[in-house]
């Protein structure tokens, strides 16, 4: 957990919802009266959008894996160091990545590019990062309490080995995932429609970076606070031949709570319309309502860490 500054991070995969996720923070602040400093994961990527795909090209030449997911291709020590810097001042070095036209217009960089490194705007109450790997740790065990068994075996998480170990600065850290076959449809298509290529080679690149998907990806979901995983509700069992993605309304939410005894579910069930406990510590809801139900679910648990931070500093 952070020092003295609160840093709340959304690790998770690009069309599980982190969208929806994002503006129901942005409405927690805003009702909190919190001055939030958002920092997005791709200011942490090693490499441009130009020398990732001659990169990734040359891999895939020599027939090596090259992916986004892993150390190869992000500051991972930097995103610790950020977080760690972040916790104890409130301050640290960020840029910020040109992901779309209208982005880099606003950054003043080309689409791909990155802005120069510079100290993040002072006066912020707390941290929000949104993107891959907000949760990340390798080579080491996280000071974060988790269970051993969510992780792959073979997996190196010895106490004291060098490693990176992002977690354990985070005080609230909420994982959004799609099921595997939802992730690989929208993968499919979003590399089909933005990057052009073929199905064929975008199901390449998924077998691909699978490797870092499991060590890098995956664990994260094992120490987070709250897991938020978006099930289809259509047929998706082939999802190499599926037509479009299915919708929000055409999805409902698995949320798993980590500590049951922070959680009101009584009054959350009461709160948000439609959702039903299936165990002790998961919910359904949903689609529809996944930003109310969020709102109703970490307004309460952020409003106790402000307080308790600012007991802290007096």
């Amino acid at each position: 957990m952070s020092k003295k500054r609160l840093i709340v991070a959304l690790t998770g995969s690009t069309g599980a919802g982190l969208s929806t996720v994002r503006h129901a923070f942005k409405t927690i602040f805003r009702r909190l009266e919190v001055n939030a400093a958002i920092v997005h994961g791709d200011a942490f990527r090693r490499y441009t959008e130009a020398e990732f795909v001659a990169k990734f090209a040359a891999a895939r030449a020599s027939g090596r894996n090259f992916s986004s997911f892993g150390p190869e291709c992000n500051h991972f020590a930097e995103l610790e160091a950020f977080f760690k810097t972040y916790s104890e001042t409130g301050s640290g070095m960020v840029r910020e990545y040109a992901h779309n036209a209208e982005r880099a217009g606003e950054l003043g960089v080309p689409v791909g590019e990155f802005t120069a490194w510079q100290p993040l705007a002072a006066g912020s109450d707390l941290l929000f990062y949104e993107g891959q790997h907000g949760g990340v740790v390798s080579q080491t065990w996280t000071r974060r309490k988790v269970d051993a068994r969510h992780f792959p075996a073979g997996f190196d998480r010895r106490v004291n080995a060098r490693g990176i170990d992002v977690a354990q600065y985070v005080d609230l850290l909420i994982g959004v995932v799609p099921a595997i076959n939802l992730e690989w449809i929208q993968k499919i298509h979003r590399d089909c429609a933005r990057r052009k290529c073929t199905p064929e080679e975008a199901v390449d690149t998924i077998l691909s970076r699978m490797d870092d998907y499991i060590h890098y990806i995956v664990p994260q979901f094992g120490l987070t606070d709250i897991n938020i995983q978006r099930i289809p509700l259509v047929d998706t069992s082939n999802p190499f031949i599926a037509r479009d993605v299915p919708t929000e309304s055409e999805c409902a939410f698995v949320v798993h709570f980590r500590d049951r005894e922070r959680h009101d579910f009584v009054d959350l069930l009461h709160r948000i319309p439609g959702a039903q406990m299936t165990r002790a510590t998961t919910m359904l809801i949903p689609g529809g309502v996944l930003g109310h139900a969020l709102e109703d679910i970490c307004a309460p648990i952020l409003a106790d860490l402000i307080k308790k931070r600012h007991a802290v500093k007096q």
